[in-house]
């Protein structure tokens, strides 16, 4: 097998981070490198870790999900982001 998929989840919501951190990692092709509860968190997280996709919501306190993929792609530019 190939490498897990590194994923970001971003969502302001703790349980539901935990719950989708818990059923992603019960399959072996993924793997949740850091979680991020706002948009300044998960740029934090991108100086540490890179990776293949972010999970973001769009509904995030103070800025749109959407209005962050510039930034989030500037600081991992080989990421997708869902």
């Amino acid at each position: 097998m190939t490498h897990a998929i590194q994923l970001l989840l971003v969502d302001d919501h703790t349980l539901f981070r935990r719950g989708l951190k818990a059923l992603l990692e019960q399959d072996e092709r993924f793997t949740v490198s850091a979680e991020a509860g706002d948009v300044g968190e998960a740029l934090r997280c991108l100086q540490r870790v890179l990776p293949d996709v972010i999970l973001l919501d769009n509904h995030l306190p103070g800025v749109r999900g959407v209005d962050a993929i510039p930034a989030l792609k500037e600081a991992a530019p080989a990421a997708r982001v869902l």
